[in-house]
């Protein structure tokens, strides 16, 4: 069987992207395929911004933004590695959807979770701040609007170059593999069908 690629756009601030990565590494665990992911960045709060003036990237006290300072954390997590930041992006996650609620703009917090992955915690404090990080998920984020069109996260783009934004609820184990294979046959493969929604509230029914 072949590998599967799948590129994601994400922001931390996200909880479907939570549910994503939840349920992917689920799919990895139950299937014989290799399935190759590849993380990259994207900004809602630069998206919902209604001044056209206005840049996340150059904000002066990153504190006051929504997650970048946890993209440039993640970032500075894959200088050392992508399991490192495999590893890193999974625990941030978990801690910031889970009944603690961590911030995305605690350094500190950044620390402590890269020293649970196994990092390298003096070179990832040098890199937290080092400036040109910014430039990597500005760019992530601008090529995620102007050749994928996306507008939200987290946002699939198959190997085939077609995309798909998707809200999903985890699904149990034992469907994941399976939830997956359909999920890639329908959008991965499918380029005719544009856009699904289910219509009724609450959304969607019968899964919670």
């Amino acid at each position: 069987m072949s590998d599967i690629g799948l590129k994601i756009y994400f922001d931390f601030a996200c909880p479907f992207v939570y549910n994503a990565a939840v349920w992917l590494d689920m799919v990895k665990k139950n299937s014989d395929q290799k399935i190759d992911i590849e993380w990259r960045h994207f900004s809602l709060q630069q998206n919902a911004s209604t001044d056209e003036e206005f840049q996340v990237w150059e904000t002066e006290d990153l504190k006051t933004t929504r997650s970048l300072m946890a993209a440039i954390a993640g970032e500075a997590a894959r200088r050392q590695g992508e399991e490192f930041f495999q590893a890193f992006l999974f625990k941030l996650l978990l801690e910031r959807n889970g009944p603690n609620r961590i911030p995305l703009n605690d350094n500190e917090v950044f620390i402590r979770i890269a020293g649970e992955c196994g990092l390298d915690l003096e070179r990832f404090r040098n890199d937290l701040f080092d400036t040109s990080i910014i430039q990597i998920i500005r760019k992530d984020h601008e090529t995620a609007v102007k050749e994928h069109g996306a507008f939200g996260t987290p946002t699939y783009i198959f190997e085939n170059g077609q995309g798909s934004f998707v809200k999903m609820f985890i699904p149990p184990e034992n469907e994941a593999l399976e939830a997956f294979e359909d999920f890639i046959a329908l959008f991965g493969k499918r380029n005719y069908f544009g856009e699904i929604k289910r219509p009724q509230p609450p959304w969607p029914k019968g899964a919670l």
